[in-house]
């Protein structure tokens, strides 16, 4: 590994990894730290502070004092120190990139071509739209002078998952930065480096102590007094439902605003008229992408019974062929699942699928992969059958899939809407009349055409039901939820 790692992630790695609070680097109040693992082969990657409700309320109260300055800059100056950031994160894309899949265990290849890249736009995006938002809205009312002013709401939590630990930073905290809030961040435990490591670029770029604050730790020990500090203005949760309406209830008895992007059980509609190979490449492409675990991917794929053969033909040919090794090789276009647990739940849920009657059209499973012994490995595997089985009805996380044949349109739309999450789904099609038709009536934040996973600034990505609330991201609509309205009015004479 130390061989392929370039020279700035080997220093990173190379020290004790503190939390960031106040401008400076800080081991916990309690001492104790915790060893981030490798995917790839189970090995200690650095050792990481880990906070408790003390390092939580430092965080806070710093965050709070920060806003008070950083609040009153104009919006072209933290846009200006935004863009100072945006260029130090584009001069270290290969240390990014590196961490992040050494981190996650995800392909280089895709964290160096994608995740990285597309984080980095984000800034500019926010950055260029804080100078152009309205901050003050008149409105035309009789016998009296008022209007909406727009103010941010001061320090704001985030809570993130570890399957895209750089994306998720960049789609939530930036715009709440751009709109003048200050921010305090539990990333996951599992994978907290590139977070770290963008507080290191952040300080270069300028951003004043306290306006970024991070702590690592459990969710009971960091998550929990996060949310629940009452100098805490609102909050942004990613990760799965249980945990969203947990949070959803703290959030509920202050009460502040939250914003939930939760889990996914994301259907994908193949018609008989599709262009086949576009549909295989794609949801081959949905189930590998960072192994699976992406809470949006296409997981249950509703294929018209007239083509069911020939599109499991091809699919099951291409996910065979897909190389999976380490993360950092760049010839890997499938790393590891994040962790032995991680593994665990996705096997546990083959065997349980299997056992509930499913046809394993792709076996797939634990796979040992030479130089890599004590990885967390599982080959794509696919499954078929009734609607009714729990792999079909439950969020898998893996790089699996649950295939269904459907006879009619109706038919297809019943399975899409069949269940509570609410999410992303697909629809392939050479009609587009009935595309539109079939993604109008999908019951979820987001419906894409002859594509899965389909994302860019202005495009809004959110969830309903059990797959989220608050709001969407990467939109101007994400930098209005961190701006809230104050009514300014004047009788007039």
């Amino acid at each position: 590994m130390s061989d392929i790692l370039c020279s700035e992630a080997k220093a990173f790695l190379s020290q004790p990894l503190q939390l960031f609070i106040n401008g400076t680097w800080q081991a916990s109040k309690s001492g104790a730290s915790t060893d981030v693992i490798n995917p790839s082969n189970g090995k200690s990657i650095a050792s990481v502070a880990s906070g408790d409700e003390r390092d939580v309320n430092m965080a806070v109260e710093v965050a709070d004092m920060a806003f008070r300055e950083w609040s009153k800059r104009t919006p072209e100056s933290r846009a200006a120190t935004l863009n100072k950031l945006a260029n130090k994160l584009e001069a270290e894309i290969d240390t990014l990139a590196q961490l992040e899949a050494l981190d996650v265990g995800k392909a280089v290849v895709n964290a160096k071509g994608f995740d990285i890249p597309f984080g980095i736009e984000c800034v500019r995006y926010y950055a260029d739209l804080a100078t152009r938002a309205e901050y003050s809205k008149p409105l035309n009312l009789t016998a009296i002078d008022a209007r909406v002013h727009r103010v941010p709401y001061g320090a704001c939590g985030f809570i993130f998952p570890w399957n895209f630990p750089f994306d998720l930073l960049m789609w939530n905290v930036i715009p709440a930065l751009a709109a003048g809030n200050t921010v305090v961040i539990k990333p996951a435990e599992l994978t907290p480096l590139t977070t770290l490591y963008f507080c290191k670029l952040a300080e270069e770029a300028g951003i004043p102590p306290g306006v970024i604050n991070v702590v690592v730790g459990a969710g009971r020990k960091v998550g929990t007094p996060l949310v629940q500090h009452p100098k805490i203005r609102r909050i942004s949760f990613t990760g799965s439902s249980t945990v969203g309406k947990q949070i959803a209830s703290m959030c509920g008895e202050r009460p502040i605003p939250c914003k939930l992007e939760l889990g996914g059980k994301g259907a994908a509609v193949v018609f008989e008229d599709a262009n086949l190979d576009k549909a295989v490449t794609q949801l081959a492409g949905a189930i590998t992408l960072n192994t699976g675990q992406v809470c949006c991917t296409a997981t249950r794929w509703l294929i018209h019974e007239s083509i069911y053969d020939k599109f499991v033909e091809k699919v099951t040919a291409t996910l065979k062929a897909t190389a999976i090794g380490p993360s950092l090789n760049p010839a890997t276009e499938m790393g590891p699942l994040v962790s032995q647990a991680q593994q665990d739940t996705v096997l546990d849920y083959l065997h349980k699928g299997l056992s509930e009657g499913a046809e394993a059209i792709l076996e797939g499973g634990a796979v040992s992969i030479s130089g890599s012994e004590g990885g967390f490995y599982v080959a794509p595997y696919l499954l078929g059958g009734s609607a009714d089985n729990v792999c079909f009805r439950e969020e898998i996380f893996g790089p699996a899939a649950y295939l269904v044949k459907f006879s009619s349109e109706t038919e297809a739309l019943e399975l899409v809407n069949s269940l509570d999450y609410g999410l992303a789904n697909s629809v392939f099609s050479e009609d587009l009349e009935r595309c539109n038709r079939v993604a109008e009536q999908m019951i979820a934040g987001n419906s894409w055409i002859n594509a899965h996973n389909v994302f860019a600034y202005g495009l809004p990505y959110g969830g309903i039901n059990k797959s989220g609330v608050g709001g969407g991201v990467n939109c101007p609509e994400t930098f209005y939820d961190y701006l809230r309205d104050l009514t300014v009015a004047r009788p007039l004479d």
